[in-house]
């Protein structure tokens, strides 16, 4: 079996003869019902759950996620392989998984991303179904160890006043410059804005257009990318976005690219921007136009 979280859909047919695969669609219903690959359980809710970083949230993510994937049948002997409609079109809903599976332990090396999502898979002329499978459920195997990729507001707010630590934001461009809240409507969130001192990447720097869809850019290219904004191999990164689909994405990408400390801020400007006592930056990132709104 491959050693790379990536996985294309070619490694994933020859790795499903010699390993038990549990393919996970992290699509709507809809799409799930309309086809999917053969086996796969639908877990949607790894793209629409909203999640916080206080102890009450982080009891909840847990709870929620433990016993849906514990539902699809992952006990910590089977590799799960998830998925999205492609990396460019799902914004990030299969890499959150990752990160999701990795907060709760599971063994790192059982946990693969279909890279190009259900779009690779059909491009390569792959079987898809409709049929549900009948699942056996499974004590999922939590493992607190693995809680270390993800950081809370407290962490988050330290690292705004650590110029060591790079605060790197992979939201859309009118997010990061303050015209809209979210990806979800410019007023979803109460306040516009960044998370000050942060860097700006746009996620979608980390892939490029192939024949079969947008993939991740090779190592070399995302070492260039992170280059712009100061980031090296060494260097310590907290990323984030919205809710931490799109910063799941780069997550993923920096790590494969040999980023030895990567970590995510899985509240997100969902959390950071609801509590007006926290500071943002506004207006275009500049020296000469930037207004800073403190408490």
């Amino acid at each position: 079996m491959t050693d790379n979280v990536l996985v294309s859909p070619a490694e994933l047919v020859d790795m499903s003869k010699s390993v038990a695969v549990v393919p996970i669609d992290t699509r709507d219903a809809a799409s799930y019902a309309e086809a999917h690959l053969p086996g796969a359980v639908n877990i949607h809710e790894i793209f629409t759950y909203l999640a916080t970083s206080t102890r009450e949230g982080l009891t909840a993510l847990r709870e929620t996620f433990t016993k849906a994937f514990g539902d699809a049948g992952l006990s910590g002997d089977e590799t799960a392989v998830i998925y999205e409609q492609s990396m460019a079109t799902g914004f990030g809903q299969s890499c959150r998984g990752y990160v999701l599976l990795r907060y709760l332990g599971y063994p790192k090396d059982k946990i693969k991303v279909l890279h190009g999502g259900f779009a690779a898979w059909r491009a390569a002329g792959l079987p898809a179904t409709t049929e549900v499978p009948a699942t056996r459920g499974a004590a999922f195997p939590v493992d607190t160890a693995g809680s270390g990729i993800l950081v809370d507001l407290t962490t988050m707010k330290d690292a705004v006043s650590s110029p060591d630590v790079v605060k790197l934001d992979v939201r859309d461009v009118d997010e990061w410059i303050g015209e809209s809240s979210s990806p979800y409507g410019k007023d979803f969130c109460p306040r516009k804005g960044r998370i000050p001192g942060s860097v700006w990447i746009e996620w979608y720097r980390m892939m490029k257009p192939t024949p079969t869809g947008q993939m991740f850019k090779s190592p070399k290219e995302i070492l260039a990318e992170c280059a712009t904004v100061g980031i090296s191999r060494e260097s310590p990164v907290i990323v984030f976005c919205f809710k931490g689909a799109r910063a799941s994405n780069t997550f993923l990408a920096l790590e494969e690219a040999g980023i030895k400390d990567v970590k995510l801020y899985f509240g997100s400007w969902n959390e950071w921007s609801r509590d007006p006592l926290l500071p943002i930056e506004q207006g275009l990132p500049y020296k000469d136009d930037r207004v800073v709104a403190t408490p």
